[in-house]
């Protein structure tokens, strides 16, 4: 008996070249954009700046997802690449301080990344992994540093997370003064991690679920 041969799957046909330059077009404007004035900026800008109408914006981009999609998941591949090379540093302190050092050196120059790293927001497959994986790479990096004895033993992941997002916050904030002023306050920040800073802490940290209902209500 013959074997059956499974049909190969249909893969998309390739876009037309006016419809793959709009689609170049469109990620353009809305990378400017989104860099201006956040992820909330209205799709008419985008369009308005890319040269297209609203019907071609929504034709290559059905929802605000798929274009935030398109247009962070490489920037995000990387975050998570720089994570992944974070968690082989021998030295936990140095991995996690250089990880963090990366992650906002490109958060002050785009408040759309601001926006997409310290919101809610769902529905962008790159960001729902990278969300997991940067959860996981801070956890393994202060469970070594406090092994290592560099990190204060009562802190855990989600302390450090929520006070990064809050500090991500203020970075457009302060970058329209001093560019570079985050440096300092994130500086502060790690060092009150550091052993010899420790101190009882008078509450128990918050959930994973609870930071993100104060994202929520920040970006509200």
């Amino acid at each position: 008996m013959g074997t059956t041969r499974e049909k190969p799957e249909a893969q998309p046909a390739p876009l037309r070249r006016d419809a793959q330059r709009n689609r170049e077009l469109l990620i353009a404007a809305a990378r400017e954009v989104y860099a201006e004035q956040g992820l909330e900026a209205p799709l008419d800008d985008i369009a308005r700046r890319a040269g297209v109408g609203n019907a071609t914006l929504y034709r290559r981009f059905p929802s605000r997802q798929d274009l935030i999609e398109a247009v962070f998941g490489d920037g995000l591949t990387a975050i998570a690449q720089a994570g992944e090379q974070a968690r082989r540093a021998e030295d936990a302190w140095e991995g996690l301080t250089g990880y963090l050092e990366t992650i906002f050196e490109g958060l002050a120059a785009d408040r759309g990344a601001i926006d997409l790293m310290t919101t809610g927001l769902r529905g962008v497959p790159s960001l729902d992994s990278l969300h997991g994986h940067n959860h996981e790479t801070v956890s393994v990096l202060i469970t070594r540093a406090q092994q290592q004895g560099t990190v204060r033993g009562d802190i855990v992941a989600e302390d450090l997370l929520f006070l990064l997002a809050a500090l991500a916050k203020l970075v457009p904030l302060s970058a329209a003064v001093v560019p570079d002023a985050w440096r300092r306050y994130l500086t502060l920040l790690l060092d009150g991690l550091r052993t010899e800073a420790a101190r009882p802490l008078p509450a128990p940290p918050l959930s994973m679920e609870e930071i993100g209902d104060v994202l929520e209500q920040m970006g509200s």
